[in-house]
């Protein structure tokens, strides 16, 4: 099973940018995608895979949250 997670585009240096993962920040890699900073990216495998609209990642961020927390 594959794992797709949102996460926010904080800067961008080429064809990398440093992503906000609820706290923990990393650096990805973003030219699958046409992205800019301030939006949500889907995740996997540490490349951006899809654009996504913040209520969307809002959503699925909550989504997860909850099965972490009834874990």
């Amino acid at each position: 099973m594959c794992l797709a997670v949102p996460a926010k585009i904080l800067e961008i240096s080429g064809k990398y940018a440093k992503v906000d993962f609820g706290g923990l920040k990393k650096d990805v890699d973003i030219s699958l995608v046409d992205a800019k900073v301030g939006q949500y990216v889907i995740i996997h495998a540490g490349f951006a895979l899809q654009v996504m609209d913040e209520k969307d990642a809002a959503e699925t961020l909550e989504m997860f949250k909850d099965i972490l927390d009834e874990s």
